[in-house]
């Protein structure tokens, strides 16, 4: 081999050798900088976190619906342990599960005692100071607690669906779920602070080492539209009348006609929001406003109204086509009871709750009407109820709609909507034709601020002329209808029962039906607009019968809180 050809070799070694080293520095230098210098922080440095305080709950007079109880973190700081990881998880081990998960819980601690990529490890969340004491009496070294506190429940589990609950992200951190816990997360939740300090090279902090920090932003507080009264009248007349009418499950929801506050919501069956992993996942939501049902004869009063204020009907007019059942293509219409009342005012047909006379109604006013005056009263479109799980179903296009559709649509049957959105359309009723956002929470407040949040007016669905007569259509269907037999005498309400039949498989059972009752009172001047419905009473079918009596029952005890004296 020649003299040149070997320093040619040469060269070309140095040449590939320094490209190496070249390449090798980029990767280190570019490529991986971020993550070598979290190697190096995470060497040189020991991180704690600082747990935020989360926001309590309050109802309207300030007492804590939600609210926080002493707990506590127990962790292991691993450098300072002195004894093996199998016997350390072999003595906490019962102090931290039931028996029948004692074997799983001590094989998931020495997994974590055992872990040499960490400075420390949590071992349980939210112990009582009973079980700390009890653990701190064992005198493990490097067995350490810090204060965590947990949801407490000061009103019992009644208000489960409005409050929601607090549970665990995928990385372990808490997080509100469901209700108001969900939707007011980020106010809640505050912001975690954190301490660091310079570690040896063993992991222990250095005591005379460099220390920093940032102070932890505990969360807001919320203040609800919720009258605890109201909420408590509402929780024990529904257990009551679940058990009386053989209900399947049942909701009442109370607001404020005149703004949309939310004054009481409670459905049945419930769950235990700081047990919540004890109960089924299908009970989380907020029926009122997650689940949509076909609201039957309660219906009657929006399209009457859309009627009404369109002028295509004034209450006096009468009823052409009443005197028996209605044939629409393939199908024939019956009232209710099979009775039928020829010439029957509007106000009549709302009195008599008449499918044949709502038909009469809706071909007045015409599809297009319809649909419209739909939308406009809120169906189709959430309300915006600050619920993290509202659902709203969908409002068929105008395109889509056939005479039939029209027609079982003007007495609440092939028309989805949920409890919320019925009462936020009835309470234009209730307040001269405007259309309010209902809304739970009226104040957020923190160390610096209060924040105010106003009741909102969306729009003049009717004119205040059309609510006042349809306000008196309701009463006199309260005074004459199916249900006077339950209304309590000398006061004025305007009211309306529905019954509707729960579509199956794509037919209606026809022995399970929704009953509702919805209303408000004083007619003249509402203090409150109340829904009750009360899912597959066995007792009986009807609105009239169930969920009627019951909305009279808990009246009378509003009445008397309110100070509302008969007529």
């Amino acid at each position: 081999m020649s003299l040149n050809t070997r320093v040619n070799l040469l060269l070309a070694f140095f040449l590939v050798s320094g490209l190496l080293v070249a390449g090798r520095l980029f990767y280190w230098q570019i490529l991986a900088s971020s993550e070598l210098s979290a190697a190096a922080e995470n060497q040189h440095w020991v991180s704690f976190e600082i747990p935020a305080r989360r926001g309590e709950i309050l109802a309207r007079d300030g007492f804590p619906l939600v609210t926080n109880e002493e707990a506590f973190l127990a962790f292991a700081s691993l450098s300072d342990l002195k004894d093996k990881p199998e016997k350390i998880a072999a003595q906490i081990a019962p102090f931290f599960e039931k028996k029948e998960l004692l074997l799983e819980t001590e094989e998931m601690l020495k997994a974590r005692l055992n872990r040499q990529d960490l400075v420390w490890v949590p071992l349980k969340h939210r112990l009582s100071r009973e079980t700390k004491k009890l653990l701190e009496s064992l005198q493990i070294e490097g067995l350490g607690f810090e204060e965590e506190p947990k949801r407490s429940y000061p009103e019992g589990s009644g208000s489960a669906h409005l409050l929601g609950f607090v549970g665990l992200d995928i990385n372990g951190r808490d997080k509100g779920y469901f209700g108001l816990e969900g939707y007011y997360e980020l106010e809640l939740k505050g912001r975690q602070g954190f301490l660091r300090r310079e570690k040896d090279a063993s992991g222990k902090p250095i005591l005379v080492g460099e220390v920093k920090g940032e102070e932890q932003k505990d969360g807001r507080n919320l203040v609800t539209t919720i009258d605890r009264t109201v909420q408590f009248i509402i929780e024990e007349e529904l257990r009551s009348g679940l058990k009386r009418y053989g209900a399947f499950s049942g909701s009442v929801v109370v607001t404020e006609p005149a703004t949309g506050a939310v004054l009481g919501m409670i459905s049945l069956p419930g769950y235990d929001p700081a047990k919540y992993f004890d109960f089924d996942k299908e009970l989380y939501s907020n029926p009122v406003a997650a689940f949509s049902y076909e609201p039957g004869s309660a219906f009657k009063v929006l399209v009457m109204a859309a009627a009404l204020n369109e002028e295509v009907v004034k209450p006096e007019t009468r009823c052409e086509l009443c005197s028996g059942p209605r044939r629409i293509a393939d199908y024939t219409i019956r009232t209710w009871n099979d009775e039928y009342y020829p010439q029957s005012t509007m106000i009549e047909v709302i009195e008599h709750s008449d499918n044949v006379g709502m038909i009469f109604v809706a071909e007045k006013l015409g599809i297009e009407k319809t649909v419209d005056y739909l939308s406009k009263f809120g169906l189709g479109q959430p309300t915006g109820i600050d619920l993290e799980e509202e659902a709203s179903p969908p409002l068929r296009p105008v395109k889509e709609w056939r005479l039939i559709d029209l027609a079982t649509a003007a007495f609440g049957q092939g028309i989805a909507l949920t409890p919320i959105q019925m009462m936020k359309a009835v309470g234009a009723i209730a307040n001269q034709g405007r259309l309010m956002k209902p809304y739970m929470v009226q104040k957020v407040v923190s160390d610096e601020e209060v924040m105010e949040i106003q009741p909102q007016f969306e729009s003049q669905v009717i004119k205040p002329v059309t609510a006042r007569l349809m306000t008196e259509i309701m009463v006199n269907a309260v005074e004459n209808g199916e249900a006077k037999w339950a209304k309590p005498k000398g006061f004025r309400i305007a009211g309306k029962t529905g019954t509707a039949q729960i579509p199956m498989a794509g037919h209606y059972d026809e022995e399970k039906t929704i009953a509702s009752f919805i209303g408000f009172a004083p007619a003249d001047k509402p203090q409150f607009l109340m829904l009750v419905t009360l899912r597959e009473p066995t007792s009986s079918p009807w609105g009239s019968e169930t969920a009627a009596p019951l909305w009279f029952d808990i009246a009378k005890q509003l009445f008397t809180y309110y100070g509302i004296q008969p007529e």
